[in-house]
């Protein structure tokens, strides 16, 4: 989707980026304890909130020791929750590492996403990853 179909105007765009950009950008914190993590085939980039770590995005690449400090990580920053889109297959084991830890984990098909900065409800899953459904 392009630009123009994301923004009313310029002067909309230019707002939106100055608010995401300052300190108190007014969006409403839903989940405190929750991280986000950009899925990919050789890399992952985690982020937490920036009060939870002085270096709140990090990158980890995808051996399983490296998906375990990424765990190690999200359990200091004291992280609950997780939302991560389900790329192809690379999902899968940080998923399954993440849920032997007790954290939940929530799959998001970036491609349902609301341009107004939310997400329909029935984009985040709750998934049963021994029968890859979902607990719905």
């Amino acid at each position: 989707m392009t630009d123009e179909k994301r923004w009313r105007n310029r002067k909309e765009k230019k707002e939106w980026g100055r608010r995401l950009q300052s300190e108190d950008p007014g969006l409403e914190i839903v989940h405190p304890h929750a991280a986000g993590i950009d899925v990919g085939n050789g890399l992952h980039y985690v982020a937490v909130r920036p009060d939870r770590d002085p270096q709140p995005v990090r990158r980890f690449e995808c051996f399983t020791a490296d998906l375990n400090r990424l765990a190690d990580w999200l359990q200091h920053c004291g992280v609950k929750t997780v939302a991560m889109q389900s790329t192809g297959v690379y999902w899968i084991p940080i998923y399954e590492i993440l849920e032997e830890r007790g954290i939940q984990v929530y799959l998001v098909n970036a491609r349902n996403e609301i341009f107004d900065g939310t997400v329909d409800s029935s984009v985040a899953i709750p998934m049963n990853v021994n029968s890859r459904a979902p607990l719905i």
